[in-house]
């Protein structure tokens, strides 16, 4: 079902946003972004630093080879923020979050037992310990940016 007049409705209350109320979401998102990606790094088990040190936040796009493991909704033009773990010596990510299962290995091992695994969540917990607060401060940030755009 596509309702009518949706894309000119978006629109209209695109170009009616204050800029106050973008600068301060904008503001408000990359604080929260920060606080996740600092949690995640000390949530993270460390071996050589190389998965802790790929943990960050980006406007738009993930660098090449990493690891999405969030993204926010795009609600106004380019404010899409981007989580990720991963890419180049920290290919594991995945495999940390959220574990393997013992398999036997293929490629020139072939044939040896590889053993499972255990998880070591990092990402989720974070995400779920400042999914609240996240929400909130973007909530009061537009509410904020509202006001202030309208005086």
């Amino acid at each position: 079902m596509t309702v009518q007049g949706l894309a000119a409705l978006e629109a209209k209350l695109k170009r009616r946003i204050p800029d106050a109320a973008v600068k301060r979401l904008r503001a408000a998102m990359e604080k929260s972004a920060e606080e996740i990606v600092q949690l995640m790094r000390r949530l993270v088990s460390v071996d050589s630093g190389d998965l802790r040190d790929s943990i960050g936040w980006t406007w738009g796009e993930a660098p090449k080879g990493a690891m999405v493991l969030g993204r926010s909704k795009q609600a106004i033009d380019g404010m899409t923020i981007t989580i990720y773990a991963g890419g180049g010596d920290a290919f594991h990510a995945l495999f940390v979050e959220f574990g393997t299962r013992a398999h036997l290995a293929g490629g020139k091992f072939k044939g040896a037992e590889i053993p499972a695994i255990a998880a070591s969540p990092f990402f989720f917990p974070a995400w779920r310990a400042k999914r609240q607060s996240s929400k909130t401060r973007m909530a009061r940030a537009i509410r904020q940016g509202l006001k202030e755009g309208a005086v």
